[in-house]
């Protein structure tokens, strides 16, 4: 049987880590020829080995999603080294600052948006150039998440840039529709990655419900029992109804689908992989 994305040409940004590498790999495994995008170069260039030493074809390319001139020679050295463009997976991103609205800083939000919102849109900009000047369509996966859609307490720069990524996408999708380019989004639940691994130990109730009960004592027993590994493991299992977290390679398996033609009438779509979250 012939793979899912066999001959493909796909850049995967946020690709040294987490869900990015899982991403690669499972893109080369399923037949593409991967370029390999973050900040991170020896993360980076550890995805192209493994993906080499698996049979596959890979190389890595430094870049500041955030930053328009790197993204669209991104873009370039793609279509010099392989001869063109044909799917995307915009991943990269970031939680930035664990704190309520009121206590989230300007920095933390300049950032934030210019990564997981204003990256995703400069990497569709140059992606999508690309493709309607091959005139051939293509294929573009934007990573939201959960925060995109339901309240994520703690994370207000965060949830507001992957609810903007979630109207990127439905917008660019009706606007090229006609130009045989799909674009859709995935929405992660708590996938176990790094920056999941960053954020458990900063939660606390302080964090997630800044105002109203419990107070005093009983508010700093409930902080010093969420800050337990255990309590936190605990508490992702009750997130999500599948009683579990889910797997980078989860993803990286959905993101191969609306890459490929398996999802040949799909555009303009968020999808959720939460194991239940948003449902319950």
């Amino acid at each position: 049987m012939e793979s899912l994305l066999q001959d493909k040409v796909a850049i995967i940004t946020g690709a040294a880590v987490g869900i990015g590498r899982a991403a690669a790999l499972e893109f080369a495994r399923q037949g593409a020829k991967v370029v390999v995008a973050d900040i991170l170069v020896t993360q980076g260039e550890e995805t192209v080995r493994l993906i080499q030493d698996a049979g596959g074809e890979a190389r890595f390319v430094c870049c500041d999603v955030s930053q328009a001139d790197q993204v669209e020679a991104l873009v370039s050295t793609t279509v010099t080294a392989y001869g063109r463009l044909d799917c995307a997976f915009n991943n990269a991103g970031f939680e930035g600052q664990v704190a309520p609205t009121l206590e989230c800083s300007e920095e933390n939000w300049e950032r934030v948006i210019a990564v997981n919102l204003k990256g995703v849109w400069l990497c569709m900009k140059y992606e999508m150039r690309q493709m309607i000047q091959q005139g051939r369509g293509g294929a573009i996966v934007n990573t939201a998440s959960v925060a995109g859609i339901v309240a994520e307490r703690g994370f207000p720069a965060y949830a507001a840039a992957k609810g903007g990524v979630i109207q990127l996408t439905r917008t660019a999708a009706v606007e090229y529709g006609g130009t045989g380019i799909r674009i859709n989004a995935i929405c992660p639940g708590v996938i176990m990655t790094p920056m999941v691994e960053r954020t458990l130990p900063q939660m606390s109730l302080d964090t997630f419900a800044p105002t109203g009960k419990p107070s005093g004592p009983l508010r700093r027993l409930t902080n010093r029992m969420m800050g337990s590994r255990s309590a936190q493991k605990v508490m992702v299992k009750m997130l999500q109804p599948m009683g579990r977290p889910g797997q980078p390679e989860e993803i990286a398996q959905a993101a191969v689908f609306l890459c490929s033609d398996a999802s040949s009438f799909m555009t303009g779509h968020a999808m959720v992989v939460d194991g239940g979250m948003t449902a319950a």
